[in-house]
């Protein structure tokens, strides 16, 4: 007998999920001098090496977003939603009790790989659940990763204040996948494509230019949310003269930021047309990474900065929610091309940031940054058009 569907404790369980996937991309940063002293001895670690451990933990995140998303079409997303869990809960206590540098990286990789995994199939899977709701589930989905973005600095910056240090930050965060993985056991999960149809194929929707163009809205899209992510808290320390604590909370405010911005829409979002909204939150992004990289009051720049992550927030759930309206048996391995892309577009800003500052200097370096929310304005117009 086939176990009943729980669409709505589904969904939340899945808001959950988003939030252990926060904790392999913003967990080691807040820990990087700690860990410097902890795997290094007296001299520390170099910065290529502390570099490396952060690229560990990415090269897993793509690695499980291009694994998972042609096997979770043939397996169903409940075998990988657990597994995300898994691998996240035997990561975290794997780097917790870590004895090298390279047991440390390894589990990073671990860690990234898991959230890989997660990011791949929560989309699809609350896609699936909310068919008449999409822009709105997709939008509160993708908010509870900028919430549990906020639980990890937190938790870290606790345990670091009380001695706990990298090994309780971790062991703190344990339960949160393991509780999900036990929470997911009992539930059945919905089929990635409509039943009593076929899932449409990879090499059919890249032939349709309006797929394309949500391709590179995605991309653009990642690009918008952490070129001004990556380099906030650098930019008001350096270039806006706020001490080292002020910096760091600019970024904690950034992600509640967007957390709010995405709740907001998730919301009200039904009663709004998406596009308009894209369209709205392209151009407004623009005016404030103008004003937050130019405006002569620091307060004020590093202000419009954060409002910026409020703006921008609903770029990312919302080109997902609008491309699984208009193929709907695109299955999870649409919405992996599309994750890969908007991580790619991740990858791309914070370094052509950079760049531009190597060459001027950063308020340069994010202004640049306006223009993936500027190329992206005309593209999601021409998406609106059909």
């Amino acid at each position: 007998m086939t176990a009943p569907l729980h669409p709505r404790l589904l969904t939340r369980l899945s808001y959950g999920a988003m939030m252990s996937l926060a904790i392999g991309l913003n967990l080691l940063p807040v820990f990087l001098t700690s860990l410097s002293t902890l795997y290094g001895g007296e001299a520390g670690l170099t910065g290529e090496q502390l570099g490396r451990l952060g690229a560990f933990a990415f090269t897993g995140l793509v690695a499980g977003i291009v694994m998972t998303g042609p096997l979770a079409d043939r397996f169903g997303a409940k075998l990988f939603a657990q597994s995300g869990l898994v691998l996240i809960a035997l990561s975290l206590l794997a780097a917790a009790f870590a004895p090298n540098y390279a047991a440390l990286g390894a589990a990073l990789f671990v860690l990234g790989l898991g959230s890989g995994v997660l990011d791949m199939v929560l989309s699809p899977v609350v896609a699936a659940l909310n068919p008449g709701n999409r822009s709105v589930a997709m939008n509160w989905l993708h908010s509870f990763y900028c919430v549990g973005a906020v639980v990890t600095v937190l938790v870290g910056a606790l345990a670091l204040h009380f001695g706990l240090g990298w090994r309780g930050s971790c062991l703190l965060l344990l339960p949160l996948p393991a509780g999900l993985f036990l929470a997911f056991a009992p539930l059945r999960f919905p089929e990635m494509v409509d039943a009593g149809t076929a899932r449409a194929p990879m090499r059919g929707l890249l032939r349709e230019g309006w797929f394309v163009c949500a391709l590179f809205a995605i991309f653009l899209g990642g690009a918008t949310e952490l070129g001004m992510a990556q380099w906030l808290p650098a930019y008001a320390e350096t270039e806006l003269g706020f001490p080292v604590w002020m910096s760091s909370l600019s970024l904690l405010l950034f992600s509640v930021a967007m957390a709010l911005g995405r709740m907001i829409i998730g919301m009200i979002g039904k009663d709004w047309n998406p596009f308009n909204v894209m369209l709205w939150s392209c151009a407004s992004t623009v005016v404030l990474f103008v004003v937050g990289s130019f405006f002569p009051v620091p307060a004020v720049a590093l202000a419009a900065c954060v409002l910026a992550g409020f703006t921008g927030s609903c770029l990312w759930p919302t080109t997902l929610a609008v491309t699984a309206d208009r193929y709907p048996n695109g299955g999870a391995s649409m919405f992996g091309a599309l994750a890969a892309l908007g991580n790619a577009g991740g990858i791309f800003m914070p370094w052509v940031v950079g760049w531009i500052t190597d060459l001027s200097n950063l308020h340069w370096g994010l202004a640049v940054s306006a223009l993936a929310p500027a190329i992206m304005f005309p593209l999601v117009r021409r998406m609106r058009a059909g």
